[in-house]
């Protein structure tokens, strides 16, 4: 006969969102509760305190990530959950934060019914990774996996000019190096979808093979400024409209080239932005995410070669990639693990890719690594409209809890 499921308390859950809601809550439901500032600090120190009454040992790194550690029976590499309290100004009240509570209610869930865990389970709050505050984005995960300079990162400075380093010591979470995560058996990571998906085709929950790769560019179209009344449209180099021709051919092309493949003109400027004057360069962004590298690289070609596609005005066209990152794949084991668990508790589900970046993804480098989606009502995260039902945050939980189960039965 099947064992019995154990199962997570939905309704603590539900509490505890509420709860750490309240740290930097905004007029309509939202939260601004930017990275390493005192709405930051405030939910920090209410984690450590919620994780110390467990029993937990909690340390800090020199990044200022946390680390709350139950103990296990055997001296193994830890099972690690978790994601980021930090939020985006005006975000919502589940991006980030669900991830970091699913493992305190899986923590929970273990300590009340008696179960020592054979190997140890640490829960994770990685500083920084909306970029919201201090750019980049994933700043923390990036210095522990390498990919960012920590020196670098410590000077980079916000709005006011306050530096990383300086802002981590002014809230009292600058720790030590030695207490850098290096080692794990499995790093799971719970996270709202950020996308309509899941909704749309009213699944609970989304088993994440890959963070997708992406290129983004700069697309800088230079001409001549002239009076807007007296220049004949056959005499005009109009930087608008050659950039409005290349707009057209990226939006024909691209559209083309593959179903999965999402790309985005984010950010448009136009000088000098006056009415009576034709514009002398427009300076647009492009990028383009696909889980294939050779849907990638076909993007990276077709850019690099916009210049010479006759659409310029005679006006001059310049390129210029500011990043660009790979498709990480997480880890086939726990992937299946993960579907396992899904499918065993009765819940809906598909596999899918993310199209944004996540901790894990840095993370994956580091250890077995692999993430769960959870509906996001019409879509919407990074907003104050940000919303997950209290039924699909206590059914991820209940997934993470029976593959955390699973791990450490093997």
């Amino acid at each position: 006969m099947q064992r019995q499921k154990l199962l997570i308390n939905g309704e603590r859950l539900k509490n505890e969102l509420e709860r750490f809601a309240r740290f930097g809550q905004t007029e309509n439901n939202g939260v601004t509760r930017l990275a390493l500032s005192d709405e930051d600090r405030l939910a920090r120190d209410f984690f450590r305190s919620c994780c110390e009454e467990l029993g937990l040992t909690v340390k800090v790194d020199d990044m200022g990530c946390m680390y709350a550690n139950l103990e296990g029976t055997e001296n193994k590499p830890p099972i690690l959950i978790g994601s980021h309290l930090d939020s985006v100004k005006k975000g919502g009240r589940f991006d980030g934060v669900l991830g970091v509570l699913a493992g305190l209610e899986v923590v929970r869930t273990l300590v009340e019914n008696n179960i020592k865990p054979q190997i140890p389970i640490t829960l994770v709050n990685f500083t920084n990774e909306e970029g919201a505050r201090f750019e980049p984005s994933m700043m923390a995960s990036g210095v522990l996996s390498g990919k960012f300079d920590k020196n670098m990162m410590l000077k980079k400075k916000d709005s006011t000019g306050i530096t990383f380093g300086e802002a981590l010591k002014s809230i009292g979470y600058e720790g030590d190096v030695k207490n850098r995560l290096k080692e794990g058996t499995a790093f799971l990571e719970l996270h709202i979808e950020q996308g309509p998906i899941l909704e749309k085709e009213a699944l609970s929950i989304g088993v994440v093979e890959c963070v997708v790769g992406m290129a983004c560019y700069d697309i800088e179209i230079t001409g001549e400024s002239d009076h807007a009344g007296t220049t004949p449209m056959s005499m005009r180099k109009d930087a608008f409209f050659a950039a409005n021709n290349l707009i057209n051919e990226i939006r024909s092309v691209l559209g083309s080239l593959d179903e999965e493949l999402v790309f985005t003109i984010g950010r448009v400027n136009v000088y000098p932005s006056i009415h009576t004057v034709i514009p002398n360069k427009v300076i647009f962004s492009l990028e383009a995410r696909h889980k294939n590298p050779k849907i990638v690289t076909t993007f990276k070609e077709f850019v690099e070669e916009l210049p010479k596609r006759g659409l310029n005005e005679g006006c001059e066209v310049k390129t210029t990639k500011l990043w660009e990152r790979d498709t990480v794949w997480f880890d086939t084991e726990i992937v299946n693990q993960l579907e396992k668990s899904t499918k065993s508790l009765g819940y809906s589900n598909k596999r899918m890719v993310s199209g944004a970046g996540h901790d894990a993804q840095f993370i994956a480098s580091l250890v077995p690594s692999a993430m769960l989606f959870v509906p996001s009502f019409n879509g919407k995260s990074h907003c104050e409209e940000e919303l997950t039902s209290w039924d699909e945050c206590e059914k991820g939980v209940n997934v993470l809890l029976d593959t955390v189960l699973a791990l450490l039965s093997k």
